[in-house]
């Protein structure tokens, strides 16, 4: 692998993967790509990730949350700065409810860097991913 950062992108949605990863590759960095936590974890273990953006979403409803606890947990893969995207603060705001936000990070449950609402655009993930490795 070369030296240009690497983000990985964890996510089951085939659409937001491809255009994450193109608006990435435009700006400089390499992308690898997982559409599940198995697959996420076994990339990070296996590759230098500079960053990995993970949906909380995929076959499971709190998949991303539980491969965020184990990157932490894991001596190989904890320093690596982690950004949850979740669709699910538009749900909880439909319904009343309190959506995630940064207030909501610790190191127990949910042990990431940054929460970002989706949907939102490429230019603005790579801005994020620039901002955090900044």
């Amino acid at each position: 692998m070369d030296a240009r950062q690497t983000v990985l992108l964890v996510d089951d949605d085939v659409d937001f993967v491809e255009a994450n990863r193109i608006a990435l590759e435009a700006t400089g960095y390499q992308v690898l790509i997982a559409h599940d936590g198995e697959e996420g974890l076994a990339l990070a273990r296996a590759n230098p990730v500079t960053l990995a953006v993970i949906d909380v979403m995929m076959r499971r409803p709190d998949e991303g949350f539980d491969l965020a606890r184990r990157l932490r947990a894991d001596a190989r893969t904890r320093a690596i700065p982690l950004l949850m995207l979740t669709s699910v603060n538009r749900e909880h705001r439909q319904q009343g409810l309190l959506p995630f936000s940064d207030r909501d990070r610790d190191d127990a449950y949910l042990p990431v860097d940054r929460f970002i609402d989706k949907p939102l655009p490429p230019r603005r993930l790579v801005q994020l991913v620039q901002e955090t490795l900044a």
